[in-house]
């Protein structure tokens, strides 16, 4: 068996970039296409078998040691010129065969609507009817691209194929290659009489009504997927999709974590020591709230489902609210003097220093995300 270096004419420790230029050479010289000798066409079978085993670091390894090197490439024989023309051309032998021509129609763009809500539009769901500019099925032609009464005819320069041939003379000799004919576009069909209204497009441009159901619990960021509503394609192709990104706006009593809702309540003094009942307003109606006697600031009344109804699942999450005690910054003489005898009487400890608590000047925000 010939020595695969010999063969390629290349030095035992020669880089692959060498090895790959001298193939190329030599297969210039021997392809059957290019010199149809049987010199040649044995010749050419070696080197592109001496090619396979040291292109192939694994299979140069094993042939270095004392190995056969097989047959793993691409194998001797006129099969390696699928590699050769890929080397030389970017694609494979043989040249490309006329395909389908292409379809006019084509699935439309998706579109995307920001929607602004209000967080009592997430509480329950809203209904909205959205104005949206986009491309629809123009209603002369119905997507046909032609004027009413005409139709597309076949292209005369590619019979309808929708791609020509040329032939290329290479090193390897002719080659058949297929590109989009020019005059149809590919299409095949050239339209003679194109639809005055969408100039040949199959669609316009305009403003249609979507109406939507959007679900309660959504939050900023979010995107809602309409199938099937976004723009019509060319030539009356289906409609890509429609997605809706949702905003919700700042409430200035409200806020939100997760499916509940959270408020503070400020409470006087005098509420806190004794007690007391309120009516609140939540986003969904009033509802009454009991203060214990004995609040403290950063203590947390819960008023269960008055939150926001999930946005998979079901129930609803509750209304958190938060007790901020006010102390009266001025106090007349009579009022002072009535704290100053109910200080008498409870004798109250003088302020001091406690046991340091970490996180204490964020109890109320800690209580909320707990």
């Amino acid at each position: 068996m010939a020595d695969h270096y010999e063969v390629l004419g290349v030095a035992r420790d020669a880089s692959p970039d060498e090895i790959k230029k001298a193939y190329r050479r030599l297969a210039r010289q021997l392809h059957p296409d290019v010199n149809p000798g049987e010199d040649a066409a044995e010749r050419f079978k070696l080197v592109t078998h001496a090619y396979d085993v040291l292109s192939d670091p694994e299979q140069r390894q094993r042939y270095d040691v004392g190995g056969d090197g097989g047959f793993g490439g691409g194998g001797a024989g006129f099969g390696g010129f699928s590699d050769i023309f890929e080397t030389f051309f970017g694609g494979g032998g043989g040249g490309t065969r006329a395909g389908r021509p292409r379809s006019r129609r084509e699935r439309g763009q998706d579109a995307l609507v920001r929607v602004d809500l209000t967080l009592g539009d997430v509480v329950f769901g809203v209904h909205r009817d959205l104005e949206v500019d986009t491309a629809v099925l123009c209603e002369t032609c119905q997507g046909s691209c032609c004027q009413p009464g005409t139709q597309p005819v076949t292209c005369d320069i590619c019979h309808g194929s929708g791609q020509v041939q040329r032939t290329v003379r290479s090193l390897l000799g002719n080659v058949v290659t297929s590109q989009p004919c020019t005059t149809c576009q590919g299409y095949g069909t050239t339209i003679p009489y194109p639809c005055s209204t969408c100039q040949g497009q199959g669609r316009v441009r305009a403003r249609r009504t979507v109406s939507i159901d959007i679900p309660a619990g959504v939050e900023t960021g979010l995107r809602l997927q309409l199938p099937g509503s976004g723009e019509v394609g060319p030539a009356g192709g289906p409609n890509g999709d429609l997605y809706l990104e949702v905003t919700v706006e700042p409430h200035d009593v409200f806020s939100r974590d997760g499916d509940d809702l959270l408020a503070t309540l400020e409470v006087s003094m005098i509420d806190a020591i004794l007690g007391t009942s309120v009516t609140i307003d939540s986003l969904d109606g009033a509802v009454d709230l009991d203060v214990r006697a004995g609040v403290q600031s950063g203590d947390v009344l819960t008023i269960r489902e008055r939150g926001i109804t999930p946005l998979r699942g079901s129930g609803r999450g509750d209304l958190r609210v938060g007790v901020q005690v006010v102390t009266p910054g001025h106090l007349d003489p009579k009022s002072r003097a009535l704290v100053q005898e109910l200080a008498k009487r409870t004798k109250p400890a003088p302020p001091h220093l406690a046991e340091f608590h970490p996180g204490l000047f964020s109890k109320l925000r800690d209580k909320f995300k707990r």
